[in-house]
């Protein structure tokens, strides 16, 4: 049976985007809104299985109900940046899909919608119109159904006439009256003022029209007569902006809009794009790009345990040697390392992992071990970590293909090797997934199978050295990656190995506080709400604050009433129970999350849990924790605080000394901006926050309050990261005209700031890149786009990317500068964990003094600047007594 989804492009857009927090993918790039429309979608097609489908989208600002009425619309606020940018990307994942999508200059979307119903109805063709606005309701027939998004646009209440009828006792056509009667703020649709909801129906209950209504005004009484008779016009006008134009001049039609479902690979290389791993996963999609190029003719011999010792023999002999070691799982602490593939001048050999641990593989273990014996590879630092399980040192790597591909484009999100094969145009690699399998289905393939994948990867190994080695001399990245980041990944590498121990006692002891805790906090809720419930259960929590306790109704969905953090923070002011709740959730929350998360993470046989950090995933270069994330720990609530108690020493009578640098995005700011009064506070040693505040509200140091500071340093912070008025607004409740008014008394100020910003884009513009002190290089293809939404993301990256990159290398390279500096020196001590702009250390009592020197003087002169950096030091028994 045909089923046509005609969807409101710009009303369900804007519904995901304020429904969901800012989301953003390691690019930078806002993507809650495509998220949101994406799971929709995915709903859609799962419960209506359509043949049919269209999505329109408002072509622009005027259309031909301005002609009649200039402010039409125009109440609306200015649409937000990172809701703006996400657009272009929402019509990108509307094509990976397959589906159609229109616009038409001079008319709305509903426009298309509500002409392409009417030739629904004429053919009687069953239709879905999804969207958030209201006066589509008037577009309900025996043949449409109009679903209204409800919790943002998860879920959807179906008008059929049945329903509007039942809901409001109208038929669907009189939905424009009653707009008429009484307006619509969204639309800036005036209506009549004073005139609601509840009194336009009882009009149409009992007139049935506007035009009814207009009659029969002398049968009104006092106010509302007075307001009807001198509002005609108003009323009328209303109606007919509200009335959705069925006659658009479409130059597609019904059969045109045929849908067979979407392609699975465009749907992957989407979701890949925007980092949809969730997604890709649920819908059992490839994680990974193939090639179109044919496969090359590769001879692949299987090496045995008596060809070991002279093949040993001829990798010494060799220079540089290309080798793929394959370690498979996500987390290299745990990965299964099946076997290695060497290229050779006439072909490929492939040495199984279990051989590679007997006896016999005892030379080439010690070659693997060679600092002297070179070795190009792909990933070395999952690689060193993944082998170290087994006891199996990998030294005297010369080159790292991830590595470089990743600082050649930091933006990309798969730079598997099948993935660098097609981009360099080489031969083709089968996707991983279609050798092992996925999740249930996975498994190891047969001998013959499995040593031709691996070898194929060395080939293609091998081919990219050179290419990308060429590639980094070019973009001016080969001292970046050989200096820092090549350096850095041996010491992260030893870092993991190393791990941190967690006190299980002291986390099953915290585990028992916060269960106490959570169990006093259930009896309080227990006893203010009068009734025993599942506080877990949004329908019975519901019912206990609104029926119960009769607070006020802040939010409904379909399924009855809204209860999420951002309705019990307004509800808070009401009753002491409400706080109740959000501590509980909170708590609740760090017992899942991190006293029973970290307990699985601990590794029995080093009493340690060995985080993996993530180097080639933030476009600006920053580092990031996995198995388990460390640099997440909660440290606003001091519940969440007390969880680094349990990060202790692992030698008795030593400390954790934690360092700091204090505020380094904002001092990269002063040095790069050039500007004199950034420049002056951080040589004076100022709280930077007062002194924005200071010259921003324009008063002494004195009159400066906590509430001006934290607006200062939302500002400060902010810049940095590009924040629109929109932003800063919701960071600071304040309204968007305040915020933006913010900014510009920031700008006015910091002048140096503003020139840097603008010239900036500009560089940006010329070279299509910016770089960090360091040459970090990150590429911005749409600086230069003809589309808004793209060229000012595109903008405010370029502002960012120099800031936050450059912030990143500095304490890499102060991890780097530190390991060989410790090493010089011969201490004991050792570094154990990075947490953004924090470096944690485990240090024998003898060696105290030294390293609380130490430490501060390396990370404080890792890069000169134009003011001081700073770094605040602390130690203490445990992680927590460190801060």
């Amino acid at each position: 049976m045909n089923k046509l989804i005609l969807i409101d492009g710009n009303s369900v857009a804007y519904r995901a985007f304020f429904a969901l927090p800012l989301l953003s993918n390691s690019s930078g790039l806002h993507t809650n809104a495509v998220f949101g429309f994406t799971t929709m979608l995915l709903k859609l097609i799962e419960e209506e299985k359509p043949t049919h489908f269209l999505v329109a989208f408002d072509a622009g600002k005027v259309t031909f109900r301005h002609k009649g009425y200039e402010d039409y619309k125009g109440g609306r606020q200015k649409t937000p940046p990172e809701l703006s940018e996400q657009f272009p990307l929402v019509k990108e994942l509307l094509r990976s899909f397959g589906i159609n999508q229109y616009e038409i200059e001079g008319y709305e979307a509903d426009d298309i919608i509500g002409t392409m119903t009417r030739l629904a109805d004429e053919r009687q063709f069953p239709v879905v119109v999804v969207t958030g606005d209201k006066d589509m309701l008037q577009l309900s027939s025996e043949y449409v159904t109009v679903a209204l998004t409800r919790k943002g646009v998860s879920e959807v209440e179906r008008f059929t006439p049945g329903h509007i009828h039942e809901t409001y006792g109208l038929k669907p056509y009189q939905i424009i009256d009653l707009k008429g009667l009484m307006g619509d703020a969204s639309d800036n649709i005036p209506g009549i003022p004073g005139v609601g909801e509840k009194t336009a129906l009882k009009l149409l209950h009992e007139y049935g029209s506007v035009e009814r209504v207009l009659e029969h005004v002398d049968t009104l009484a006092g106010k509302l007569q007075e307001r009807v008779r001198d509002n005609a016009d108003s009323a009328r006008m209303s109606k007919e902006l509200a009335t959705i134009y069925r006659e658009v001049p479409l130059e597609l039609g019904l059969d045109e809009l045929g849908w067979s479902g979407y392609e699975g690979g465009k749907l992957a290389a989407m979701f890949r794009k925007l980092e949809f791993k969730s997604l890709l996963d649920k819908l059992d999609l490839p994680v990974s790009a193939g090639s179109d190029e044919p496969q090359e003719e590769l001879r692949v011999e299987v090496l045995e345990a008596a060809a070991l010792e002279s093949f040993a023999a001829r990798l010494a002999a060799g220079e540089t040697r290309s080798l793929h070691i394959e370690a498979i799982g996500d987390n290299p602490h745990h990965a299964n390392v099946v076997g290695l593939s060497f290229r050779s001048a006439d072909g490929c050999l492939y040495l199984p992992f279990e051989l590679l641990l007997s006896d016999a593989g005892r030379p080439i273990r010690e070659w693997l071990s060679d600092p002297e014996a070179k070795k190009n590879v792909y990933d070395m630092h999952r690689t060193e970590v993944a082998l170290s399980w087994s006891g199996i040192d990998l030294k005297g790597v010369a080159f790292d293909v991830l590595l470089a591909a990743y600082l050649l484009d930091p933006t990309e999100s798969n730079h598997t090797l099948n993935a660098l094969a097609a981009r360099f145009g080489l031969p083709a690699i089968q996707a991983d997934e279609d050798v092992y399998g996925k999740g249930a289905k996975f498994r190891l393939p047969e001998l013959p199978v499995l040593s031709e994948h691996l070898c194929r990867k060395a080939s293609v190994l091998e081919r990219l050295v050179p290419v990308l080695r060429a590639e980094l001399e070019k973009g001016e990245m080969h001292v970046l990656y050989y200096e820092l980041e090549k350096p850095l990944a041996a010491v992260l590498a030893g870092m993991e190995k190393t791990g941190i121990v967690v006190d299980g006692d002291g986390l099953l002891k915290l585990g028992a506080e916060l269960g106490s805790a959570i169990e006093k906090l259930v009896s309080g809720i227990y006893a203010q709400s009068g009734v025993e419930f599942n506080i877990n259960s949004t329908k019975q929590l519901g019912d206990v604050l609104f029926e119960k306790l009769g607070l006020p109704v802040v939010k409904k969905t379909k399924t009855g009433y809204s209860t999420d953090a951002e309705v019990l923070e307004r509800l808070a002011p009401y009753s002491g129970i409400v706080d109740n709740i959000l501590n509980y959730r909170q708590l609740a929350k760090l017992q899942s999350t991190y006293v029973e998360g970290l307990l699985k993470e601990i590794r029995p046989e080093t009493g340690k849990v060995h985080t993996y950090y993530q180097q080639t995933i933030a476009a600006t270069g920053r580092l990031s924790s996995q198995f388990p994330n460390l640099q997440n720990i909660p440290i606003r609530l001091e519940e969440g605080r007390k969880i680094r108690k349990v990060f202790v020493p692992s030698e008795p009578g030593w400390y954790m000394l934690a360092a700091d640098y204090s505020q380094i995005e904002l001092r990269v700011l002063a040095h790069i901006s050039k500007d004199a009064k950034l420049i002056e506070a951080f040589q004076n040693n100022m709280d930077i926050h007062t002194k924005t505040a200071m010259d921003v509200f324009g008063v002494s140091e004195s009159a400066v309050d906590s509430n001006m500071r934290r607006q200062a340093k939302a500002v400060n912070f902010g810049i940095v990261y590009g924040i629109s008025d929109y932003g800063l607004s919701q960071n600071l409740s304040i309204t968007r005209k305040d915020a933006a008014q913010f900014i510009e008394q920031y700008f006015a100020i910091f002048q140096g700031v503003r020139h840097y910003m603008d010239d900036i884009v500009k560089q940006a513009r010329t070279n299509g890149y910016v770089t960090t002190l360091l040459q970090r290089r990150r590429y911005l293809n749409d600086i230069n786009a003809s589309n808004f939404n793209l060229r000012s993301f595109a903008e405010r990256t370029a502002m960012n990317t120099p800031i936050q990159g450059t912030a990143a290398d500095i304490i890499k390279l102060a991890m780097v500068q530190l390991s060989k500096r410790m090493q010089t020196e011969g201490v004991k001590s050792r570094m154990l964990l990075q947490v953004h702009d924090e470096l944690v250390f485990e240090v024998p009592k003898s060696e105290l003094e030294l390293m609380k020197k130490l430490v501060p003087d390396v990370m404080e002169n890792a890069l000169p600047l134009d003011v001081p950096l700073k770094v605040d030091v602390n130690y203490g028994l445990n992680w927590y007594e460190a801060k």
